[in-house]
């Protein structure tokens, strides 16, 4: 597997927190908030790039939708016509935010506590030797990043052009195991997917329920994310109309990644969504209608994590002479990025996503999503 195709894998590895844009034209918001950009200009734009194959998003303000926009086209090349405005698209480890917030639901109803180690909650994991020191890790450490056990979404474990593969999650974590770990438990931030394929599975022996039913439940169902879901049938995809992500081949031409292999997702990346829809869940998550405020920090806060944000974490982004009104999260896999900016006080939202014709680490791509959010956001700046 060339070099392109290990960058790629790195995407969902180590989803970092980026800068996005998109939104509407409005002439103002109220309660004094600042004019805004247009939306359909401001993706339009970002959709001309030639690393960007098309571009979805809307803003909500209170609830409300002020601004909408679909530039590009759904195959590369100009092909398929427009993305349908509301379609579909993955949200990538936005997903990793909803596990983590089912968890620490179960946390707060007396089902899991913090200080539980990985080996109580699931014992095949010591006693098959499928995680090393399962004794040792504990539910936050888990949670945080923090337990030092490998990441299996590397080129040298899985391929991201393997569309016909079914690995149930327990097969993926048992692929970590091969990887030697280089920290003690609790130590220090090492993102890793394996840690919420864990929590995913603790979430189904704990509640006896799949993971998708109780993302349906928890958050999907009280929050009218109707048109939302994880996929649970292989080679289950994105439903409707919607974009297609491309990836470089060996051949370093664009290669149309949409059958995306969905067994990679499951509780670390699998969630399809809409603009409506992830905009609901992180508006109520700021508001503290889904954790209460010290088990959201759980999630949100936790120990230093590196020089690079990662998913959960709300660093002020520099944007608007560097205003940290806004924060955002981000989901990315090969084939696309997708992105949702919340404001802190969760009355405000923007949330995009974007289908690629170039690696999504090409550096090229923060950038553009950093002008587009600024064109939007502070458009008199």
């Amino acid at each position: 597997m060339n070099r392109s195709t290990a960058v790629g894998l790195a995407g969902l590895a180590c989803a970092v927190l980026t800068l996005s844009a998109v939104t509407p034209a409005a002439a103002s918001t109220d309660a004094g908030r600042p004019k805004l950009g247009d939306v359909q200009q401001a993706l339009a734009a970002l959709a001309k790039s030639p690393e960007v194959v098309a571009a979805i998003g809307e803003l909500y303000v209170d609830g409300k939708r002020v601004g909408e926009g679909s530039a590009g086209t759904r195959l590369i090349g100009g092909k398929g016509g427009k993305i349908p405005d509301g379609s579909r698209f993955r949200v990538g480890s936005q997903t990793k935010q909803m596990t983590g917030t089912v968890v620490l639901q179960l946390v707060e109803e007396g089902k899991l506590a913090l200080d539980d180690k990985l080996s109580d909650l699931l014992p095949e994991t010591a006693e098959k030797d499928l995680v090393e020191r399962a004794d040792e890790i504990t539910l936050q450490q888990l949670i945080q990043h923090t337990s030092g056990i490998p990441n299996w979404f590397t080129p040298e474990l899985v391929s991201i052009f393997d569309f016909t593969t079914y690995y149930p999650p327990i097969e993926l974590v048992k692929k970590a195991r091969t990887v030697s770990r280089d920290q003690e438990p609790g130590e220090k931030f090492a993102y890793s997917n394996t840690n919420y394929m864990l929590l995913g599975l603790i979430i189904e022996k704990t509640t006896k329920n799949t993971v998708a039913a109780e993302f349906k439940r928890r958050i999907f169902a009280p929050l009218d994310m109707d048109r939302s879901y994880l996929p649970t049938k292989f080679p289950d995809s994105i439903k409707g109309p919607h974009g297609h992500g491309y990836f470089p081949g060996k051949d370093g031409k664009p290669r149309d990644i949409d059958r995306f292999n969905m067994s990679y997702g499951y509780a670390a990346g699998g969630v399809i969504s809409t603009a409506h829809d992830i905009s609901a869940f992180q508006r109520a998550f700021a508001q503290g209608k889904l954790l209460p405020a010290e088990l959201q920090e759980v999630l949100m806060g936790g120990p230093p994590r590196g020089p690079e944000p990662q998913p959960g974490e709300s660093r002020p982004p520099r944007l608007c002479d560097g205003d940290p009104a806004m924060s955002p999260l981000t989901g990315s896999a090969p084939g696309f990025n997708a992105v949702t900016y919340s404001s802190r006080d969760g009355r405000t939202q923007l949330a995009i996503s974007t289908t690629l014709a170039v690696s999504n680490n090409d550096p090229a791509l923060r950038p553009l999503y950093d002008k587009a959010a600024e064109a939007i956001l502070c458009p008199e700046k």
